[in-house]
C-alpha cells in the first residue's frame, strides 16, 4: 500500500516540474478529491491514499508544449484521434496518463491511470473514483468561475454526508453531469470543440439519473 511519505514524495516531484500557480491547483484538487473520497471511500484506506496519487498527477503535463505531447504520444505508439487533435487543451490528460507507469511506477494502478485519462472529458461508464477526481478539478477552491464556485456550494450544502449510498452516488452523478454541462455551454460559446467522449459521458450519466 502507497504511504504518506510516498505521498508527499510525489508532492515535491510534481512541484518541480510544475508552475507554483498550476501546482496550486493541483494541490488544491487533491485537498478536494480527498474531501469528496471520504464521503465514498470512508472505509477504504486504499481508495483514498490513492486519490491523492491521482490528483497529484493529473496536471503532470499540462505544461508542456504541444509539441512536446505529441512526442510522448509518439514515444508510447500512440496515434491521436483527429477530435483529440483537435482538443489539445486536453490531451494532457492522455500524456499524463501514459507517462505514469514509466515516471511513478509506484502509482501505476489502473484506477490512478484511468482517473487521469479522463479527467479533461470524462467517460462513459466512469467509476466513482474517476468521477471524483473529475469533480475535483472542477471544484476544487482555486476554481473561481460563478459555475464552479455555484456547483461547490450546492454539492456540500445538499449535506451529502447525510445520505444513503444510493442517494450519495447520485448526488455526484448530478453534480458530474452539471459540471459537463457547464463545460459545454462555455465550450459551445467560444466556438471550441468538444470531444466525443464528453458527449457520450454526458448521455450515460443522464441515463444513469433516469433510473
Amino acid at each position: 500500500m502507497i504511504t504518506p511519505v510516498q505521498i508527499e514524495k510525489l508532492r515535491e516531484n510534481v512541484a518541480s516540474v510544475l508552475s507554483e500557480k498550476r501546482m496550486k491547483h493541483v494541490l488544491a484538487v487533491e485537498d478536494m478529491a480527498f474531501r469528496l473520497g471520504l464521503l465514498y471511500f470512508f472505509q477504504d484506506d486504499e481508495a483514498l491514499i490513492l486519490l491523492r496519487a491521482a490528483a497529484l498527477l493529473h496536471d503532470v503535463t499540462k505544461e508542456l508544449s504541444d509539441a512536446e505531447q505529441l512526442a510522448i504520444l509518439e514515444s508510447h505508439s500512440v496515434k491521436p484521434l483527429p477530435e483529440e487533435l483537435a482538443s489539445m487543451p486536453t490531451i494532457h490528460a492522455l500524456t499524463a496518463a501514459l507517462v505514469i507507469p514509466g515516471r511513478f511506477p509506484e502509482f501505476a494502478d489502473q484506477r490512478v491511470i484511468d482517473a487521469v485519462r479522463y479527467h479533461t472529458t470524462g467517460r462513459e461508464g466512469m467509476s466513482i473514483f474517476e468521477k471524483i477526481i473529475f469533480l475535483a478539478d472542477y471544484i476544487d477552491d482555486t476554481r473561481t468561475y460563478s459555475s464552479c464556485v455555484s456547483l461547490r456550494n450546492e454539492f456540500f450544502s445538499a449535506k451529502p454526508e447525510d445520505m444513503n449510498e444510493q442517494e450519495r452516488i447520485r448526488h455526484l452523478d448530478r453534480a458530474a453531469l452539471t459540471s459537463i454541462d457547464n463545460t459545454l455551454s462555455y465550450l459551445r460559446s467560444k466556438e471550441r470543440s468538444i470531444h466525443p467522449l464528453t458527449l457520450e459521458a454526458r448521455a450515460d450519466l443522464k441515463a444513469r439519473l433516469r433510473e
